[in-house]
This record gives structure tokens, C-alpha cells and sequence, in this order.
């Protein structure tokens, strides 16, 4: 089981993330309160943590006044949180009855999540492939060099951003990586690429240890996960609530679908399984009854 949303659960517990450093906000105001939602998240029944960097990139946290070394710092502390967070749970014997030790998954969102435009929801960015790439790196340089258990490429809207990543991830040989992608359809992913298309570079990948699609309304899953059957990669999952971001409005929109069906996910191949935004606790908690029940 992965996590479920960490932005829109903080939102939820008062946070005011309106900032174009969104999550990455409460690195630099309150590291408690990311710290307390991964703790929860654990007793919720996630196996997988991922860090408070989605949207953490030293342009943004210059913009937000921090030098280079502090913005560094930052990334750190975001899996510092999260190991904590780990560490304190696993210290409860109680909690470790029928559970795996949990990981920490180090966020890597997308070129536009920095942009705070909602572009990583449609790929249309005016950079080169190059460009992209030096994006990318200063951001695994550091978390390459954290106590992170591997990273998670996720909200990837296009092909082309798809393959930076991979290939940059073959520079750090010692590392492994979950590629996600969000879509815009049971078909395609936000850029208008075909999905099956780009997941299949998973399977060139040894370091690609699962692909799939995150932050796409669930109604989509069961045909993209269907488009991906043939894959020799596991598939990970976890869509939001259904609700769909307006960038322009700086909200959420539309209605919360009926539910979450794990237990279906799993059925049509998938294997790491969680939820994003506008998810929380009591979501992973509830699928992952689904699941225990389902596998009894």
C-alpha cells in the first residue's frame, strides 16, 4: 500500500498551502505537521511514504527568498521527516504485526509542478529536453544522497519528460524508481500520448521497478490498466478523488467519485496501490481492508 495525499490532507488539518512552493510550504513553516500526516498514514496501513518534494526545485525556493543551500537542506529534511516518521512507528511492536518495514519514496514531480500553473496537467512546457534534464538533476543529485529507499518519478504528463527521467536515472546506478503518469483519458496521458506507449519504457528500464498512473480521476484506471496488461513491469496506482484541479482558480473542481476500488486495481494487475490528491488516511486504510479481504 502506498500513501494517500499529502498536500490536500495537510490542507485539510489547516494548512494554508495558496504558495507556489505548495507542499513544500510547510518544509520552511511546519515540518511537525508533514511528519504527523506520514505518521498517520503508516497507521492507516501504507507501506510507502513519499516526501514533501513534489513541488520543492531551488528555483522555487529562491523565488521564496532561500539560498541555494538552504533549498538543499530543505530537500533533506523532507526525507528526514518522512524516515522519522517511519522509524517512530516501527519502534511499536503492535505495528509491526503483519507488516512489511515501510519505505520512503523520494517525490519527484514533474517540470511544471514548479511552475505552479497546473502545466504538469497538460506537459505543454516552452523548455527543451535539455532543460528538462538540468531541471531534473540538481533535484537527484540531492535526494540521491538521502536515506530515501528509491524515488518516485510521479504526475508525469509526457513521453518526453518520461524519457529524461529514465535516462538521467541510469546516472545513478545504486537507485530505483516508480514512473507514474497522469492522464487525461483511459488512453492517453495529459500530454496526448498514448499511455501503453509510454509505460512501456519501463520495461527497458532494470531501474524501473513499477509503472503506472497517478493523479487521474478513477474512472480511467481500469483502461489504462487494461492498456498495460502485456508489461512485464509491475503496475503501480493512485488516482485522486475524482475531482479535477483548475489552475487558473486555484481549486479543486468537480465531484468525489463513489469510491476507490482497490480490490479491482489489483484483480487487472496492479501491485503498489494508494491514492493522491484529495485522499487521505481514511481512504488507504479502507482499501487496504478491501485488499486483506480480498487475498484471505
Amino acid at each position: 500500500m502506498l500513501d494517500g495525499g499529502l498536500a490536500t490532507e495537510m490542507e485539510a488539518r489547516g494548512a494554508d498551502l495558496d504558495h507556489f512552493l505548495w507542499s513544500a510550504r510547510m518544509l520552511t513553516e511546519r515540518p511537525e505537521l508533514i511528519r504527523g500526516v506520514h505518521f498517520d498514514y503508516l497507521a492507516a496501513g501504507a507501506d510507502i511514504l513519499a516526501t514533501a518534494t513534489y513541488q520543492a526545485s531551488f528555483a522555487g525556493f529562491e523565488r521564496a527568498g532561500f539560498e541555494r543551500g538552504q533549498g538543499e537542506q530543505l530537500m533533506r529534511l523532507s526525507v528526514g521527516l518522512a524516515v522519522a516518521a517511519r522509524e517512530a512507528f516501527w519502534a511499536e511492536s503492535a505495528a509491526r504485526q503483519g507488516r512489511l518495514r515501510p519505505l520512503v519514496a523520494a517525490s519527484v514531480g514533474p517540470y511544471g509542478a514548479c511552475l505552479h500553473d497546473g502545466s504538469e496537467y497538460h506537459g505543454n512546457y516552452a523548455v527543451g529536453r535539455q532543460a528538462l534534464r538540468d531541471f531534473h538533476r540538481q533535484r537527484l543529485d540531492v535526494l540521491a544522497d538521502t536515506a530515501a529507499d528509491l524515488f518516485a518519478f510521479e504526475t508525469i504528463p509526457s513521453q518526453r519528460e518520461a524519457e529524461v527521467l529514465i535516462d538521467l536515472l541510469a546516472d545513478y546506478p545504486h537507485h530505483h524508481a516508480w514512473l507514474s503518469f497522469s492522464c487525461r483519458d483511459g488512453e492517453h496521458v495529459s500530454h496526448g500520448e498514448r499511455f501503453a506507449e509510454c509505460a512501456a519504457l519501463a520495461d527497458a528500464s532494470p531501474q524501473i521497478v513499477a509503472v503506472g498512473v497517478n493523479c487521474t480521476a478513477p474512472q480511467f484506471i481500469d483502461d489504462l490498466l487494461d492498456a498495460v496488461a502485456g508489461l512485464a513491469t509491475p503496475r503501480v496506482v493512485y488516482p485522486n478523488s475524482g475531482e479535477h484541479w483548475v489552475a487558473h482558480e486555484n481549486r479543486w473542481a468537480g465531484d468525489r467519485c463513489a469510491g476507490l476500488d482497490a480490490g479491482d486495481w489489483y484483480r487487472r494487475g496492479a501491485r503498489l496501490i494508494g491514492g493522491c490528491c484529495r485522499t487521505g488516511p481514511d481512504d488507504i486504510r479502507r482499501m487496504r481492508a478491501d485488499l486483506q479481504e480480498m487475498l484471505e
